[in-house]
């Protein structure tokens, strides 16, 4: 929550809009603004509930569920206000909305993989907020049951951090640095009817549902026909380059772009049937120079988004329909202001509530010129 207090805007963790607070500063390193925490709720807000993440707040104050304390339902709210806020401030664009559900909209129990530092005697945790202290009460809210069980014990050998996933044959796989303590050191992870085999320490959607919600709206969104072209940036382990592949047909063509070696193999593998997807490891921004034209660009930039070179040239390329994604609602509305200013318009625009009991929020835009 953002609140003022004689002139200066203080940033108020665990409290909701209209309540009234007291507030504990934790940061006063800056002039115009600074951080705090509420210690106590004088009138709470009817939208607050008990916590639903046993270790996110009280004295273990795990930075993992930072918002387990506000209704599902309301925080969707939230999450659409505070996309709209940053889309006006940073895109100059006018949207409201709220956040979608993704598959069941289950609040708890979503998240298939986790990364979780080790301290000194052994132990995995989490961190908690803006600190490098662990909490090692593995009982987090976003878990799928069976997740992190029995892995709070220091004796797993070797160092590192440790990786535990559960994929999508059921299978939990652990890893402790390189070492495999658990299953093996990839996962299967299926997209409608296609398996890839995703190194355990490699990105892949946290939600359980994520990656499939996702490669149906690409799908749709794409319009793509059999002959057509497309270009996957920043594409990861190509699940949206699977399903643009199977749009355009062996005529068509679509190269993916991403810097991560792991994801490479990983799509080359995938979808060595797919004759018609060319993958590029590399940057970017540099393999932007030779793709030539294309009728459709997807692009999944990193938190910072993809930024004022880059959708340069898509608009140089004169790419008539993208899709673009992002995980961080101020870079994401950048982004949208940067298409805007080289003449496309955004024709929809969806949030999809990813990351439930947090602030985090996945957005779509569908531009067109």
């Amino acid at each position: 929550m953002v609140a003022r207090h004689d002139g200066r805007v203080i940033f108020v963790r665990y409290a909701l809009p209209g309540e009234r607070v007291r507030v504990q500063i934790t940061d006063d390193r800056q002039a115009s603004f600074w951080h705090g925490a509420a210690i106590e709720v004088l009138d709470p807000s009817p939208h607050r509930i008990d916590p639903m993440c046993p270790i996110a707040h009280g004295s273990g104050e795990s930075g993992c569920c930072d918002l387990s304390f506000v209704d599902p339902a309301y925080l969707r709210e939230l999450k659409g206000d505070v996309v709209s806020q940053q889309l006006a401030r940073l895109g100059k664009y006018d949207w409201q909305g709220v956040a979608e559900q993704i598959g069941a909209g289950d609040s708890t129990g979503w998240r298939t993989r986790v990364r979780l530092d080790v301290n000194a005697l052994g132990q995995p945790g989490f961190h908690r907020y803006h600190s490098d202290e662990l909490v090692t009460d593995l009982r987090c809210a976003q878990v799928v049951p069976g997740l992190l069980d029995g892995l709070d014990e220091p004796a797993l050998g070797a160092e590192g951090p440790l990786h535990a996933v559960i994929d999508d044959q059921g299978r939990r796989h652990v890893l402790r640095g390189r070492s495999v303590v658990e299953g093996e050191d990839v996962a299967v992870q299926k997209v409608g009817d296609r398996h890839w085999l995703v190194p355990v320490t490699a990105f892949w959607q946290a939600h359980r549902d994520a990656a499939n919600t996702y490669s149906r709206l690409v799908a749709e969104w794409a319009e793509l026909e059999p002959g057509m072209s497309a270009w996957d940036l920043y594409g990861g382990v190509g699940v949206f380059a699977a399903v643009l592949g199977e749009a355009v047909g062996a005529k068509g063509r679509v190269v993916s772009v991403d810097t991560s070696r792991p994801a490479f193999r990983s799509a080359k593998n995938a979808l060595g049937d797919l004759r018609q997807v060319s993958m590029i490891c590399g940057s970017v921004r540099h393999a932007m120079r030779d793709l030539g034209k294309a009728d459709v660009a997807v692009l999944d930039p990193p938190r910072a988004g993809a930024g004022r070179e880059v959708i340069g040239r898509i608009a140089e390329a004169g790419v008539p329909r993208v899709i673009h994604i992002g995980c961080e609602a101020a870079a994401f509305a950048r982004d949208v202001g940067l298409y805007l200013e080289r003449g496309y318009q955004v024709r929809e625009l969806r949030l999809f509530d990813a990351f439930p009991l947090t602030h985090h929020i996945e957005s779509f835009a569908l531009l067109t010129r």
